[in-house]
C-alpha cells in the first residue's frame, strides 16, 4: 500500500510561499490502476514525484508497504527507488549518446548484467522497438522514445510505475501502444499511477482521483 500522510511540498517564491501539495492525504491499495486528473500546475507531477521518492515534502509523511521513504538515508532511498519504482517521465529524459538498447538498460541498475540485457531485450520487442534497438533518441518518433522510457521504467520488474503525462505528446495509436502496456503490467499485480490532464487512460483506470491547487478534490 502506498500511504500519504498530510503531506505538503512548499516553495518560496518572491512573490510569498506556494503549495504545490497541500495537506494531501491519501492511501492507495497495491495492485490498483490510478489516473490523477487536473490541469496544468494542480500538483500531478510533485505528487508522482514524492511517492517515487525524489522529492522530499515540507511536512507530512510517504510510506510504501510500511516503508517510511523519508526517513532512509539518500543512498537507501535510492537503492528503494530502483528497486521498486519504475517512472515514466513526461519528456522522456533519455541519455541523447546512448541508443535505445542503452537507454533501456539504464532502469536495471540492481540487476545481474546478464539477466539486465535479456530482459532489456524482451521489452525492446514487445514494444515493438527491435528495429530501433541500435538508433539514438534524436532518431526516434515521440512515441518511439515513450516506448523506450516505459521500456526502461519495467526493466527491474518494479511493483509500481508512475507515469507523468506518458501519451501527452503522442498520436492516438501511440497512446494506445503505451496505455495498453501499462495496463498490462498491471493485470499481472503492478500499481499503476498515471497523471494526466486528458481522457485517455480514464478507461484503464478502476480509481481515478481530481487534484486543483495542490489539493485532493472529493
Amino acid at each position: 500500500m502506498i500511504a500519504l500522510e498530510h503531506v505538503t511540498k512548499s516553495y518560496q517564491t518572491p512573490r510569498g510561499r506556494i503549495d504545490a501539495l497541500d495537506d494531501v492525504s491519501l492511501a492507495i491499495d497495491k495492485g490498483r490502476f490510478v489516473v490523477v486528473c487536473g490541469p496544468s500546475g494542480s500538483g500531478k507531477t510533485t505528487l508522482l514525484m514524492t511517492i517515487a521518492a525524489m522529492l522530499r515534502p515540507t511536512a507530512g509523511t510517504v510510506r510504501i508497504n510500511d516503508a517510511d521513504l523519508y526517513a532512509m538515508s539518500i543512498r537507501r532511498r535510492a537503492r528503494y527507488r530502483a528497486a521498486n519504482i519504475g517512472f515514466v517521465f513526461q519528456m522522456f529524459h533519455l541519455i541523447p549518446y546512448l541508443n535505445v538498447a542503452e537507454n533501456v538498460r539504464l532502469g536495471g541498475s540492481l540487476l545481474p548484467a546478464a539477466r539486465k540485457k535479456h530482459r532489456a531485450d524482451e521489452l525492446i520487442e514487445q514494444l515493438g522497438l527491435s528495429s530501433r534497438r541500435t538508433h539514438l533518441p534524436a532518431e526516434l518518433s515521440a512515441g518511439e522514445k515513450q516506448r523506450a522510457a516505459v521500456a526502461r521504467a519495467l526493466l527491474s520488474d518494479p511493483d509500481i510505475i508512475l507515469a507523468d503525462e506518458p501519451t501527452g505528446n503522442l498520436d492516438p495509436a501511440n497512446e494506445t501502444a503505451v496505455l495498453t502496456r501499462l495496463s498490462k503490467f498491471h493485470r499481472k499485480g503492478g500499481t499503476v499511477i498515471i497523471a494526466t490532464h486528458g481522457p485517455a487512460a480514464s478507461p484503464f483506470a478502476d480509481q481515478t482521483l481530481q487534484m486543483a491547487n495542490g489539493r485532493l478534490l472529493e
